[in-house]
């Protein structure tokens, strides 16, 4: 099941960045006193006891003819269809002021729950503030300090009891789930149409003509799959139609839901900065990754040009080293039969389990090759490996002091368990623990 997604909405310069950083736990918007500074939704995972939320941070609603606040607004907007649940965040030290009052109007149309946070109130004297936003029809206010970090537990525990339950994977257990991923323009509706064999997404040449995720399921080899079709993501910051920034985080969600995801380039145009922060969305959520060169059929080669191009992705995708490389064509659907075993293979990778026997004696042939290192005078000790999950398949290893771990050598691991036990396709993690 994808991540509940909670929306912080609200008119400029209320401390919704502030919040945003609280609740995620690290500086990722912009945080500026002057109003309208948020200009881009931003997106981040966090997490409240045992609830684990996406999070939008939105530009500030505003009502005005300006084209700037006509955008933030329809972003606000755009989050709150996506939102399961949102908070509207308002200025306790202001008042109600008709801004908020422009905001509420569009939260009324809305059919999700609303969560109503009265920032900037620092210290318990200063609580009678809230009693005039009970105006705005929202119930409790709920008084908190970003600039402190008070009140947010209780918020989030509010803001808790509206996330959807949790039902399970819709599919069943031996159902490959995978996406297609990547900028507008590279080919990924065509590449769904050659897959499922049916015209089923519209596909043109104008960007973004995909606007939701879609899923399709289909058979191939006595194997069952569900393919996520998503919108191509583009740069951050770049001025488009609002429907583009919404596409964004459905493309996360398809991300969450899958088991293998497909980072579609363009062979045609090369690689550009954007292909590699739209991977390392894929990477980070711990998915297994294949990269797909689209459009092929449109490139000038000759015997080297293959081998060139997948050098060059290597340098520029250094962190999806485990990934493989598959070159194909949707048009002319040339070679798009290499890419089912691809993502078999991928998928089956991602849910490999090992022996702890097994895998301890990979570790310590290892450490009989190249011997742990010291810090200061101690040596790190390994005195054990296990498995403990797959999807992505994640190991820990006891070690005298996990600080002396250090992430060369933690690599040097992994490496020698990827030439032991494959994993093509699939990150690994590594944990280091005390012993005790």
């Amino acid at each position: 099941m994808t991540k509940p997604v909670v929306a912080i909405v609200g008119r400029p310069n209320v401390g919704k960045s502030t919040i945003f950083n609280r609740i995620v736990g690290e500086r990722i918007s912009i945080v500026e006193d002057i109003p309208g500074v948020t200009r881009d939704r931003i997106y981040s995972s966090a997490e409240w006891l045992t609830h684990e939320f996406n999070i939008i941070d939105t530009g500030g609603i505003e009502i005005s003819d300006a084209p700037f606040m006509e955008q933030i607004r329809h972003q606000a907007e755009i989050a709150i269809d996506e939102a399961d649940v949102i908070i509207f965040l308002v200025n306790g030290r202001e008042g109600v002021t008709s801004a908020d009052e422009e905001v509420a109007k569009i939260l009324y149309k809305t059919k999700k729950p609303v969560v109503l946070a009265v920032n900037k109130i620092d210290n318990p004297d200063m609580k009678e503030m809230i009693y005039d936003f009970y105006a705005l029809g929202f119930g409790e206010p709920y008084p908190i300090s970003g600039s402190h970090g008070l009140g947010l537990g209780d918020l989030l525990d509010e803001a808790a009891k509206f996330f959807p339950s949790d039902e399970g994977d819709q599919y069943g257990e031996n159902v490959i789930k995978f996406s297609l991923i990547g900028r507008p323009n590279v080919g990924k509706s065509s590449l769904f149409n050659a897959l499922i064999g049916e015209d089923r997404v519209i596909v043109s040449d104008i960007e973004g003509t995909t606007r939701d995720a879609i899923d399709s399921v289909f058979t191939f080899d006595e194997q069952e799959y569900v393919v996520i079709d998503t919108a191509g993501m583009r740069k951050k910051g770049k001025v488009y139609e609002s429907t583009e920034k919404y596409s964004v985080l459905r493309a996360l969600r398809a991300i969450e839901r899958s088991d293998v995801v497909l980072v579609v380039l363009n062979g045609e145009e090369g690689i550009r900065e954007q292909d590699k922060r739209i991977a390392g969305y894929a990477h980070e959520s711990g998915r297994a990754v294949i990269i797909v060169v689209n459009k092929w059929d449109a490139v000038e080669k000759d015997e080297k040009t293959m081998k060139l191009f997948e050098q060059n992705i290597r340098e520029h995708f250094q962190f999806l080293s485990y990934a493989p490389v598959v070159f194909l064509s949707a048009k002319t659907k040339k070679r798009v039969h290499t890419l089912m075993p691809m993502i078999d293979m991928a998928s089956e990778n991602h849910s490999l389990r090992v022996q702890s026997s097994i895998l301890n004696e990979v570790i310590m042939d290892a450490i009989a090759t190249n011997p742990t290192p010291t810090d200061k005078g101690k040596r790190l000790r390994v005195y054990y490996a296990t498995q403990v999950a797959v999807k992505p398949p994640t190991f820990v290893v006891f070690v005298n002091e996990p600080e002396l771990m250090h992430f060369s050598y933690q690599r040097f691991l992994e490496n020698r368990i990827r030439e032991a036990f494959g994993f093509e396709g699939t990150p690994i993690r590594i944990i280091s623990r005390s012993r005790n």
